[in-house]
């Protein structure tokens, strides 16, 4: 599947969900629209669109954008790290490119700080979900599926960029200073 079939279908979901997606009930609405529209399509469909997920948050495989996670999330592990990636697919393309730019872009983003938000796990497995109302099958069917097709080199094992520590407030500050601001303001 390309990229612009890809967001093609994310549009359609997050079209669908009709509400804000900022914040985890609106990004969850998205992952279940985005069930709705994968169901329809054919099982090889459904794997190619889990394929092109993987492409496009390996893209976002990165210490900056993981420090704004880590910003906006007040901590964030590695598997925060994805879901915060899943929710920042319900967001949209248009957010999701200027993020992996810009990642203090996110300041933008009208996330509130006091609000845990900015994660959204649905997302990780609405291909799955997808697969097994559309064949019947259970998730094991969907990973032999998706194992069977052919992949690209799996992700690198480091997110790509300069490594930093994400509760030093001077380097938050230098390197996301819109999102440190809010998220993480100097006293």
């Amino acid at each position: 599947m390309d990229r612009e079939t890809f967001w093609d279908i994310v549009e359609r979901a997050r079209r669908a969900a009709g509400r804000e997606t900022v914040t985890a009930e609106g990004a969850d609405a998205v992952a279940r629209h985005l069930v709705a529209e994968l169901s329809v399509l054919s099982p090889a469909a459904i794997v190619s669109f889990e394929q092109a997920y993987d492409d496009v948050t390996f893209e976002g495989w990165r210490w900056d954008l993981w420090a704004a996670a880590y910003l906006m999330r007040g901590g964030c592990s590695d598997d925060g790290f994805d879901y915060f990636r899943g929710w920042l697919v319900a967001q949209g393309r248009a957010v999701w490119e200027r993020a992996v730019a810009d990642p203090d872009s996110l300041a933008d983003a009208g996330v509130d700080p006091d609000d845990d938000a900015a994660e959204c796990e649905a997302v990780l497995s609405a291909a799955g979900d997808a697969y097994a109302v559309a064949t019947g099958a259970g998730a094991d069917a969907f990973w032999e599926a998706l194992d069977a097709a052919d992949r690209a080199a799996p992700a690198p094992a480091d997110p790509a960029g300069e490594d930093f520590d994400f509760d030093d407030d001077e380097q938050m500050h230098a390197r996301l200073p819109r999102l440190a601001a809010i998220h993480r303001p100097r006293e």
